[in-house]
């Protein structure tokens, strides 16, 4: 985790005029990310802010917190005054939660507020369990462009393993819905599962490909602390098999016409995530909702906010506009790991000058762990592009870590 040195009370005239220790010449493109904090169910393998609702789905005080995502855009408007955005991703927690007037309020209240470009890439994380074909409809009328299905498996036993409150035959009949409302949508894959052999995956990936989704994220399964797998570990596929479903996965993918261009995303051509594109390339985003997480540059400064994370702390503090619970400003020193951290997730790399442009650093401070890079063979670095190699795309942790400062 990289360590960050919060804005103190005494240090919040910074934000009133006081001269910051950077020189950022541009700003990078802005997006939004809304989160919606609840689930049916809460997965045993999720770490994300997600809670299951005390009496069932129904008490989900969704006008409430629809009200709250607007006082807190409100909130932030100075902070972003007048940059467009590209894109919305509303994730969650099961959005596909929100009632179709729901959503229609949000992406109402979003278009008021914000000023959305003209082609905004607008994305709503759905689950397979909790959608009527009707619904998908409603939401593409409301504004949403596209549509990402956290599917995991087909297998039955895995999505039980899994904790999933769908099943194969919901999975592709949510799947139908979205070819029928949208012509651009996501299918969220996982490998790695417990049990899981390499054929298992394989026809995973096959009934995904045979639905032909113009983007797949493919996730390999972790065991993340603070959740049900991290204390009942339940048994994961060894290395080797591992790393022959994701060679698999790659040569598959490939072969039915989808580019590899972040470490777990494969696209069809033009069908790459805009939104993920500019988190990956050390653009900015605004985070609204419970335990939403921002990253906003300033001219002299690049600031990262968390909202209040529990949905009853949030909406308790939404009542006096109170909603983020940590602003801090990300130390020069730390800034070229950031970048580096996501910048090279990105398989075909990024402009060398975005790291001036996005960081205001010049790139002679990161000379030494630059050339050990290329040294080791991780990544090639010349005056226009900035990029791992296969053999860094694959030692992902190495390559990162060589940025860390000291």
């Amino acid at each position: 985790m990289i360590p960050i040195v919060p804005i103190t009370e005494g240090s919040g005239a910074r934000h009133s005029g006081a001269p910051g220790s950077l020189n950022l010449r541009t700003l990078p493109p802005l997006a939004l990310y809304v989160h919606f904090p609840w689930c049916v169910r809460k997965c045993p393998y999720c770490d994300f802010n997600s809670h299951e609702p005390e009496r069932g789905a129904a008490a989900i005080p969704e006008r409430e917190y629809l009200q709250a995502l607007r006082a807190d855009l409100e909130s932030a408007l100075p902070l972003i005054w007048g940059r467009p955005v590209i894109s919305v991703f509303i994730g969650g927690g099961t959005p596909s939660l929100l009632s179709a007037a729901g959503l229609d309020t949000l992406l109402s209240d979003l278009r008021a507020l914000l000023p959305l470009e003209a082609e905004c890439e607008i994305t709503l994380e759905a689950n397979p369990g909790t959608v009527e074909s009707g619904r998908f409809a409603a939401y593409r009328t409301s504004g949403v462009n596209r549509l990402s299905l956290g599917v995991q498996s087909f297998d039955e036993q895995k999505l039980q393993a899994l904790g999933r409150i769908h099943d194969r035959r919901q999975a592709l009949a949510a799947i139908e819905a979205a070819q029928q409302a949208f012509d651009n949508f996501n299918i969220d894959l996982m490998y790695g599962l417990p049990g899981q052999s390499l054929e298992q995956s394989g026809d995973d990936l096959e009934t995904a490909l045979a639905l032909a989704p113009p983007h797949l994220s493919i996730y390999q399964l972790t065991i993340e602390a603070n959740t049900v797998f991290a204390k009942h570990p339940p048994a994961l596929p060894d290395d080797d098999r591992v790393a022959s479903m994701q060679e698999s996965i790659d040569t598959r993918t490939a072969a039915a016409g989808y580019h590899h261009y972040e470490v777990s995303a494969y696209a069809k051509p033009g069908r790459e995530c805009r939104h993920n594109l500019n988190y990956w390339g050390f653009g900015d985003y605004l985070g609204i909702g419970a335990g939403a997480h921002s990253k906003i540059s300033l001219r002299d400064r690049i600031v990262r906010q968390v909202r209040y994370r529990s949905p009853a702390s949030y909406l308790s503090r939404s009542r006096q506009l109170e909603f983020v619970a940590e602003n801090v400003e990300v130390p020069r020193d730390e800034l070229p790991f950031e970048f580096m951290l996501n910048a090279m997730r990105l398989l075909e790399g990024v402009p060398a000058r975005w790291f001036g442009e996005r960081t205001g650093l010049s790139p002679s401070v990161i000379d030494t762990p630059l050339r050990a890079a290329q040294r080791r063979g991780l990544m090639t670095a010349d005056h226009e592009v900035w990029k791992p190699t296969p053999l860094g795309a694959r030692f992902l942790n190495d390559l990162q870590t060589l940025f860390l400062r000291g």
